[in-house]
């Protein structure tokens, strides 16, 4: 059986999002759950497929890869692979210690594959949408195995105590409150993969 994050650790996101509003964690999941899962958004990748993201929604919804590069497919967990069901699990195991002990009332979770090819970005933004504030917290889960500091790709946070980068590193897991932090994704020398969610509160 695949492991999923035991309550100490949900507990330590709470902590540094209580005190933060940032988590850094270096294993979320388990070597074994982060192998399969990055062998599975691989293969959707080469069978094409990933689509071309954008930036805002709508009629205000435009792709530039000047702006954003990486292409991305949703999950869905009705319909979720095998390799899928760990992240799952642990991120509504996760749902549960914040709610509790957070009272963020986090009732839904959208979430993506994002593959970046080498030299793609993501410029500097907020994960709010102008007219829609029910995004309360953003989660990233990384996927790269054996990255290095010069691979680059870096995820950048623009803190009150100025920037903090962190590595695409497989395994390593970031989340924040979605109205508090600008970030950006810096380019990279290879393919960069990531699952991005976010969860929602009710409207």
């Amino acid at each position: 059986m695949i492991a999923v994050p035991v309550p100490h650790t949900a507990l330590l996101i709470a902590d540094a999002l209580a005190e933060r509003g940032l988590a850094i964690v270096p294993c979320f999941l388990d070597v074994l759950a982060v192998t399969r899962l990055r062998a599975h958004a691989e293969a959707l990748a080469r069978s094409g497929v990933l689509r071309s993201a954008g930036v805002g929604r709508g009629d205000a919804r435009t792709e530039s890869a000047s702006i954003r590069g990486d292409r991305i497919l949703w999950l869905d967990p009705a319909s979720a692979d095998p390799s899928e069901v760990a992240y799952f699990r642990a991120m509504h195991q996760l749902r549960e210690v914040l709610n509790r002990e957070l009272m963020l009332g986090l009732v839904e979770l959208d979430a993506h594959y994002a593959l970046y090819p080498p030299g793609a970005r993501y410029a500097r933004h907020r994960d709010r949408f102008r007219d829609d504030d029910r995004r309360t917290l953003s989660c990233v889960l990384y996927l790269n195995e054996g990255w290095a500091a010069d691979d680059g790709g870096a995820l950048r946070l623009y803190t009150s105590h100025g920037e903090r980068d962190v590595l695409p590193s497989a395994g390593t897991f970031v989340a924040f409150r979605s109205e508090a932090f600008e970030h950006e994704v810096l380019p990279a020398r290879q393919a960069r993969l990531s699952i991005t969610g976010w969860w929602l509160r009710r409207a």
